[in-house]
């Protein structure tokens, strides 16, 4: 285990943080930042558990849906580039034939898990990602195109606009949206405008049997101690609702990148992190961006992930400006640390 303590103003960082990630086995980075300085960073567990090989703060984790929100950012591009609109209908914009999907379905709604379009992994009815890889091997998604076979021709689930029911294959059809749009694929499109534009030189979208050097890979822990790689639970190849690879330091850039209006103006900048939709109690969503409200006010903006093998949290407290990345090779682990942060710095 590796601590680097700072200071916030006089104060040394505590022992309660350290004592929660101890206690989880947490395998991963920590990294909390506000505009001037970094305030706590930890290192813990193995990038590769048979070598031994120790993460360290620049490592690469998966992020799991993490990295929605690069999908709504480039979608937002193009409309702040007048490619598209919010309002532009998914029948004007693709030329691919769902042959059950209601004609009044917009990138708003795509944006928003309001499309009511059928998922090919619905997460309120399905409890194990890696049962859908049963029947469609995980190794032959390596496009967004490979996953419609998997909800292309399903019906609709409700009307566009009715409510709000997460959906992974709403951002798979955002994907192939900017891929049609903009003549590039997913994936060269996002490094080419969000990553090389932020400096994040350690992040990308790596094929899970060619990680490259200083890349963790995901472990499963099974009961009685034994484990096994995610290597057969998820895609082979991360895409437009998730898998993208970043380093901590990273995402913290993408975050700055953001808020000094690098990526969008102040305008969509203000449009992507607008709570468009209510999900529960003080609970809502913006474009790709989870937005936690406290008395009608906004608490956090954050985004989250979770795949067999990764775990993943990062948040944005506007009222302090303190940022914090929390990756994780494990499936569980940064959600009880990062709720330790917020209870320490008393956020």
């Amino acid at each position: 285990m590796r601590w680097w303590n700072l200071t916030k103003r006089g104060v040394k960082v505590g022992e309660s943080i350290k004592k929660v990630i101890n206690n989880e086995g947490f395998s991963g980075v920590v990294f909390v930042k506000d505009d001037n300085e970094i305030l706590f960073e930890s290192v813990s567990g193995y990038s590769e558990r048979p070598e031994e090989r120790l993460n360290n703060i620049n490592t690469r984790f998966g992020m799991a849906s993490g990295c929605k929100l690069f999908t709504a950012i480039a979608v937002c591009q193009l409309v702040e580039n007048e490619i598209l609109s919010f309002d532009t209908r998914l029948k004007d914009c693709l030329d691919i034939v769902f042959p059950h999907f209601d004609e009044n379905i917009m990138i708003h709604h795509l944006l928003t898990h309001s499309s009511g379009i059928p998922d090919y992994f619905d997460e309120e009815e399905m409890d194990n990602f890696e049962d859908l890889w049963k029947q469609t091997p995980m190794y032959l998604l390596k496009d967004l195109s490979d996953f419609l076979p998997l909800f292309k021709n399903k019906k609709m689930m409700f009307e566009p606009g009715e409510r709000f029911h997460y959906n992974n294959a709403a951002f798979i059809v955002l994907g192939l949206i900017v891929e049609q749009q903009t003549g590039l694929s997913f994936t060269d499109y996002i490094e080419t405008n969000l990553f090389n534009q932020c400096g994040m030189n350690d992040s990308g979208y790596f094929s899970l049997d060619r990680l490259p050097k200083n890349t963790a890979y995901g472990y499963i822990d099974d009961e009685g101690g034994t484990w096994k790689t995610n290597i057969y639970s998820i895609p082979i190849k991360g895409g437009a609702d998730g898998g993208a690879f970043i380093s901590a330091p990273d995402m913290i850039k993408l975050w700055e990148a953001l808020l000094d209006y690098r990526l969008l103006s102040k305008k969509y900048t203000e449009l992507l992190m607008t709570s468009h939709i209510h999900v529960k109690e003080e609970v809502h969503y913006g474009y790709g961006i989870w937005i936690n409200k406290r008395n009608n006010s906004i608490f956090k903006y954050h985004i989250m992930g979770y795949d067999p093998g990764v775990s993943f949290h990062s948040a944005l407290y506007p009222e302090s400006g303190i940022k914090l990345v929390i990756p994780s090779n494990k499936s569980s682990g940064p959600l009880k640390v990062m709720k330790a942060i917020e209870k320490y710095f008393e956020i």
